[in-house]
């Protein structure tokens, strides 16, 4: 069964058929080449010269072939179909258009390759089916052995009568096996000519670097996004379950938190859903994840009552990135302190005046050492990590019985 599979299986079937298709391919080539060849050698029309013409033909076609796979165009469109046809692992293939020298020449020795091979076998697979099934159809038709063409070849000699289904079978199976060996051929080369340059490599590790950048701006995206509503929802919700638990409940203070923790999660809820709609869609993260600084009162707003924003000069005229970034950074700050000081009142300032973002955040250290997060204070890392991404600092630390966050970012 392994014999049978190897010349008529699906994988030879498709390889085949690759074959076939390079013949076509090659078929614009070979016109242009009788064109050239038949006057030269005074053989006749393009579909009546003799097999000078033809192979000369096929021998002008051959170049011209390999000057044209030097397009851009030539190895994306030989790649796809030798992943569909040739039954090779689809990431032994380079992507994209062929950059450099050696890499265009490699792609111009398959398209050659490729045509050169498949015109032969097409050939091969339109002629010798026909005149197969024609000898084997010679003991059981005497009128084909009494015809003008059977007399001439002597085809009513007996021993050729009685040989001619086997020699007719044989034809088949030679063609089919010279298929499948050529098939093979191309499979071996394709990875070889086909596949990826140093170049290549290259390009592909600054895109993974580049989507794995993506990802983790993302993540940290979504790190501070939902870790700040989670820290502002819960110093909210405990605050509200204090005063209700107190001698005198105080409506408007628990209906001002309540308010404070539908915005808050309705405004966290709209992020999640931009960057899982991102990561979906498979785009990076220059496109930015949330809000800037226009929405930074909805922010302050949201931690709580004990949360006062100074603001001097216009934030209006903020870049776009900076004002993104510049939000996230106060999101972090609310956060550490909601999670290290909760309840304390917390001063958020603002300057845009000069030709660099100040963001100074302040709050009471707290009366007890804040407990060490088993995430290792990403907080103040990541706010580090925004801050030098755009040639900025930031210094986090007591100053004077208070806790100072101070981020200076060039605008």
């Amino acid at each position: 069964m392994r014999p049978v599979a190897a010349l008529f299986g699906q994988r030879a079937r498709l390889r085949w058929l690759h074959l076939i298709l390079g013949g076509a391919l090659f078929m614009p080539f070979w016109m242009v080449g009788t064109l050239v060849m038949g006057p030269l050698l005074d053989g006749g029309g393009m579909f009546t010269g003799g097999l000078g013409v033809q192979f000369g033909a096929y021998a002008v076609g051959l170049p011209l072939a390999a000057v044209v796979a030097l397009f851009p165009l030539a190895r994306p469109m030989s790649v796809a179909a030798a992943r569909a046809l040739c039954g090779v692992p689809a990431d032994r293939f380079a992507d994209g258009p062929a950059r450099g020298r050696r890499a265009r020449a490699r792609t111009a020795a398959w398209f050659t390759l490729h045509l050169g091979a498949g015109a032969l076998v097409s050939g091969a697979t339109l002629a010798l089916p026909p005149f197969a099934v024609a000898v084997l159809a010679l003991p059981f038709s005497p009128g084909l052995r009494d015809s003008e063409l059977g007399r001439f070849w002597d085809l009513d000699a007996t021993w050729l009568i009685w040989g001619a289904a086997p020699a007719g079978l044989l034809m088949l199976l030679a063609l089919a096996a010279v298929a499948a060996a050529t098939g093979a051929l191309l499979a071996r080369q394709a990875p070889r000519l086909l596949g990826p340059s140093p170049a290549d490599r290259l390009a592909a590790a600054e895109r993974r670097a580049a989507e794995a950048e993506a990802r983790n701006r993302l993540a940290r995206e979504l790190h501070d996004s939902v870790g700040h509503a989670l820290s502002a929802v819960t110093l909210q919700a405990g605050a509200a379950r204090r005063v209700l638990d107190g001698d005198r409940a105080d409506l408007e203070f628990v209906r001002e938190a309540l308010t404070a923790i539908e915005e808050t999660t309705r405004r966290t809820v709209g992020e999640l859903d931009r960057a899982l709609g991102l990561l979906r869609r498979g785009e990076g993260a220059e496109e930015g994840v949330g809000p800037g600084l226009d929405a930074l009162e909805a922010l302050v707003r949201g931690a709580g009552p004990r949360v006062a924003l100074t603001v001097d000069g216009a934030l209006g005229s903020v870049p776009e990135a900076l004002s993104r970034e510049a939000y996230r950074i106060v999101q972090e700050g609310l956060t550490n302190a909601a999670r290290h000081a909760g309840g304390a009142p917390v001063a958020v300032r603002l300057d845009a005046r000069t030709e660099e973002l100040e963001i100074t955040m302040e709050n009471p250290l707290p009366d007890r050492p804040p407990v060490t997060r088993p995430d290792g204070g990403r907080g103040l890392r990541g706010i580090a990590e925004r801050a030098r991404l755009l040639d900025g600092t930031a210094e986090a630390g007591p100053v004077d019985g208070m806790w100072r966050l101070a981020v200076r970012i060039p605008r």
